[in-house]
């Protein structure tokens, strides 16, 4: 169980400790038995305490996918930041991003894939992620919007979901070498 948290010195800090103990729960859980109760206790803080910063679960919930969205735009950009060649240049880091999201270290942090497998499952949470990925396609239609492009994308949801649901597995010699062909679908 985790300390208690000072609330009084550093309520962002705090609300970012919920949010990892809810992003921990869920990912043993999943979103249905969630509780705020459960949160606050995996967090160490008090239910008011919690409900300071979320008022009601579904509040929490969809922190955890703004969180995660907030995350992804910040790798996608720092991919996007080192990338040197505009054509296909958000594919590629899209695919990064994705294909390798609980490998991302910090920024994204291990088994955010599979909160992010179960948010998406709530249609109204889905609706969002959707949103998210239309207006990340969108800004970058012009260098992205080749049939290879969102082949790659689709590609590396298709990663993705095998990853969080036990599809097939890849050594990681194989998916470096998958991922660098897809990565080349993106120049062409």
């Amino acid at each position: 169980m985790s300390e208690r948290v000072r609330r009084t010195k550093d309520p962002d800090g705090v609300r970012r400790h919920v949010l990892a103990a809810a992003a921990d729960l869920v990912q043993e859980q999943g979103i249905a038995p969630l509780t705020l109760e459960a949160v606050a206790r995996r967090a160490g803080v008090s239910k008011g305490g919690l409900l300071h910063h979320f008022p009601a679960k579904a509040a929490l919930v969809e922190s955890l996918l703004d969180d995660l969205l907030t995350r992804l735009d910040a790798v996608i950009d720092a991919a996007m930041a080192e990338d040197s060649e505009p054509q296909g240049r958000f594919s590629r880091a899209y695919l990064a991003a994705i294909a390798m999201l609980d490998a991302q270290g910090p920024e994204v942090p291990s088994g955010w894939s599979s909160v992010c497998a179960a948010l998406v499952a709530d249609p109204s949470l889905r609706a969002r992620w959707q949103a998210w990925v239309e207006a990340r396609q969108a800004a970058h239609a012009e260098t992205d919007s080749s049939a290879n492009c969102r082949l790659v994308r689709l590609a590396a949801d298709g990663l993705w979901l095998a990853d969080v649901s036990g599809g097939p597995h890849f050594t990681l010699k194989d998916r470096h070498a998958l991922l660098v062909r897809l990565q080349a679908l993106t120049r062409s």
